[in-house]
């Protein structure tokens, strides 16, 4: 029997997966969540073999709750389900160690021999999900990227270099890039680009 909290914040869709899933397979479902918050407390209070969460939801992001679980349960297994996954969303998921994806259309039953296959050790990125992942369509190199992160909280260029340990010089010319590859006029611009196309 393979134990499950399901974090989702449409309703519809996750009565129906606590419903059906345990139809489907081996499955038993411990609790439910509406939001990202609630996933944590959950998956810390309950301590699934699995975590099935949603991508996107308000508040604290499928993201977000995910690298809070990570820092208590490290091992803890992780399914993500998503409806239109973005190749930055994707690489952040597996920097965090997420174990599965499977789009939020696929069928229960396809959902519940995940579920078993992460269950066992395994991997499973559904092939629509994973061509996704790979096209890396971000002109931006990691640099770049920090310190558009870093602009993005609001710090004057002075404070970036303080908290990256660069020149003030090598940060103007890391956004001065930036700002040519997104085709921006400042780099607040340019980091909300970055933002937008899930670079960041």
């Amino acid at each position: 029997m393979t134990t499950v909290v399901l974090a989702d914040d449409e309703a519809l869709l996750r009565k129906a997966m606590a419903a059906l899933l345990p139809l489907e397979g081996e499955i038993t479902v411990l609790a439910e969540a509406e939001n990202g918050d609630e996933a944590v407390e959950a998956t810390l209070r309950h301590e699934p073999d699995v975590l099935v969460i949603d991508l996107e939801m308000p508040g604290v992001d499928g993201l977000g709750a995910v690298a809070e679980i990570r820092r208590t349960r490290p091992d803890q297994v992780i399914l993500m389900l998503t409806r239109h996954a973005k190749p930055g969303v994707l690489r952040k998921a597996l920097k965090l160690g997420v174990q599965g994806f499977v789009s939020k259309a696929a069928d229960p039953s396809h959902i519940t021999f995940v579920i078993a296959t992460l269950h066992q050790g395994k991997r499973w990125i559904d092939p629509d999900v994973s061509a996704l992942a790979v096209v890396d369509d971000c002109p931006l190199t990691e640099r770049e990227l920090e310190v558009l992160r870093v602009t993005g909280e609001g710090y004057s260029v002075a404070e970036i270099a303080g908290r990256l340990h660069l020149a003030q010089g090598t940060v103007r010319n890391y956004l001065s890039n930036a700002m040519q590859k997104t085709q921006t006029q400042t780099r607040h611009e340019a980091a909300r680009y970055a933002r937008e196309h899930d670079w960041l």
